[in-house]
């Protein structure tokens, strides 16, 4: 039989792209993925530990929630982590894969600890706050700027690019910690202006994190308002779905480019002066605790959009701090934690799958030439 009579089967089923779903049903996929998760999380933890999963979960409850301090540490984690995923989005929007947060937090990070070991009760406290901001937008914002620039010029690889320099922030880091250590020599800085608490964030009410919480609240409104109604974010939609588009309408796709790396560098930086000023107190290599990794996934499933980022980065934050009261309570590794936060977001991703796409089986009598 000649090649081209050959019939053969289609296959018994084939993926295809869905109709966009209503915001009821893609929730409704969402919801059941959690569920889902949680009854394989239970045969996990019985089938390993022989414990009881009710139990299990309400440990995780009382591990995030379970107390006021615990609530407050929550949404001060929260807080952080969405700061950073907020800085990651308007660049992932343009398509521009930015996987250097980590390091740019980190000199956000070390600009706002020089300002207060150098300046610290040398200039009023308003001043010193003042230089602080603006030494760590601009340390931030010039370390995306870098790559950004090669990019816009040279096509670079701007993942590879930016991974680097977060290796090159971490020795940056090392190296001043070392110099700043107290003991000389110890390789730890230690709490940076302890007893005059000068650079130091000031507390609301009493509450150490009020006001890091409240300032990534208005930065959440004002990413959101800048991305759907500026006439920037219209130019970084653009871009993300089509350079020859973006140039064929006028749009300076270099300029859109280095300006929007430069915007999401500089809340990076922001973030490392919430970390020293506002939470840690003092700098090392650990400060931006891979903030920066986790963001891209926070980013991710909350579709670029600001305000879903908000539960995206509660999730993970409530998984992380009840996964860790999980290992502490019944003595397990550490890992098994990491293992039912893990499943967990694996059921939230995959939802996203089926959110998308669905199976086509084949129809009867189904043979193709």
């Amino acid at each position: 039989m000649a090649l081209s009579e050959k019939k053969v089967k289609d296959p018994l089923f084939h993926i295809v792209k869905r109709a966009a779903l209503s915001w009821q049903v893609s929730w409704m996929i969402r919801i059941a993925s959690v569920a889902a998760a949680l009854i394989v999380c239970a045969i996990v933890i019985v089938a390993f530990t022989g414990q009881n999963p009710i139990s299990v979960y309400g440990t995780i409850i009382d591990g995030a929630v379970g107390t006021e301090r615990r609530v407050w540490n929550l949404l001060q984690s929260v807080a952080m982590l969405l700061c950073v995923s907020l800085a990651v989005t308007p660049a992932f929007k343009m398509r521009f894969w930015n996987i250097g947060a980590e390091g740019q937090v980190l000199m956000g990070g070390l600009a706002t600890a020089a300002c207060m070991i150098s300046l610290g009760g040398k200039m009023p406290t308003a001043a010193l706050m003042c230089v602080m901001v603006l030494a760590s937008m601009l340390a931030g914002g010039l370390w995306a700027v870098i790559p950004a620039v090669f990019k816009a010029y040279f096509n670079t690889n701007e993942t590879l690019f930016t991974l680097m320099m977060n290796y090159i922030a971490m020795q940056l880091v090392s190296f001043f910690v070392y110099r700043w250590s107290v003991p000389k020599g110890s390789g730890q800085v230690g709490v940076i202006n302890g007893t005059g608490h000068e650079g130091w964030i000031p507390s609301i009410a009493g509450n150490d994190y009020l006001l890091n919480i409240l300032l990534v609240a208005v930065l959440t409104v004002l990413v959101y308002v800048y991305l759907r109604y500026s006439k920037h974010g219209y130019e970084i939609s653009v871009v993300g779905e089509s350079e020859n588009t973006a140039r064929y309408v006028g749009i300076n796709v270099k300029k859109v480019i280095i300006r929007t790396m430069l915007l999401s560098g500089a809340v990076c930086g922001i973030a490392g002066l919430l970390l020293v000023s506002g939470t840690d107190h003092t700098i090392s290599r650990n400060t931006a605790a891979n903030r920066g990794f986790t963001a891209i996934m926070v980013s991710w499933l909350a579709k670029f959009n600001p305000l879903y980022m908000v539960l995206t980065s509660l999730l993970i934050v409530f998984l992380q701090k009840g996964a860790t009261e999980i290992a502490t309570v019944y003595g397990l590794n550490p890992s098994f934690s990491d293992i039912i936060t893990g499943i967990i977001i694996f059921f939230i991703i995959g939802s996203e799958f089926f959110i998308n796409y669905t199976f086509k089986l084949r129809e009867k009598g189904g043979e193709a030439a």
